[in-house]
């Protein structure tokens, strides 16, 4: 968990949203008991992967079943303090890729995401936190894809101008926009 600690408090935000969400977690989140399990119901940790193809003009997503709409792909840390590593094994598991690499080294973004009441497993989940990593990767569009049918119905690359069609979560639309406009920014600076 300190190494986790040590990531957020050197990561550089990117908004005013990220500078608050690290704030947050500094100050209060981190002190939470169990947060790399879903033991603790309140507030825990996930890790995303935001995969962009070689021309960074379309992005890698899921349809997941319960938002009903386009997502990155990742999930849950369960135990494991090596976010990136969830990251990793999320995208693998979720498109079926194997054959990408990681585009930033340590952190891309970082976000404290509303979770709503929903039901998974016939099991109601209660609104929760998701203290979430997001680490960027590239890969070619020219792989084998899929679906991880026990959580999304399809998994497909989406051009970055139809982003807004695709994701039907209006409020997971601006974290998206955030992280396509970071990418674009290290393709042209990787020092950014």
């Amino acid at each position: 968990m300190q190494e986790i600690i040590k990531q957020i408090s050197e990561y550089v935000p990117f908004t005013e949203q990220e500078a608050a969400d690290q704030t947050l977690f500094l100050t209060k989140l981190q002190f939470q008991k169990d947060l790399l399990t879903r033991d603790n119901p309140e507030v825990h940790f996930s890790s995303s992967a935001w995969v962009v193809n070689p021309t960074y003009d379309k992005v890698l997503m899921v349809f997941h079943h319960i938002y009903q709409s386009y997502s990155w792909t990742g999930g849950h840390a369960d135990g494991d303090a090596d976010l990136l590593r969830v990251a990793k094994k999320e995208l693998e598991e979720e498109t079926g890729i194997t054959d990408y690499h990681l585009m930033y080294d340590g952190l891309f973004a970082f976000d404290i995401l509303p979770v709503e009441e929903h039901y998974k497993n016939g099991k109601r989940i209660k609104k929760h936190v998701h203290v979430n990593t997001t680490f960027l990767f590239m890969a070619e569009e020219d792989q084998q894809l899929t679906i991880k049918e026990d959580e999304n119905s399809d998994v497909k690359w989406i051009a970055v101008a139809e982003l807004d069609e695709a994701v039907a979560e209006e409020e997971m639309r601006p974290y998206y926009h955030k992280m396509m406009q970071k990418a674009l920014l290290l393709k042209q600076d990787p020092t950014v």
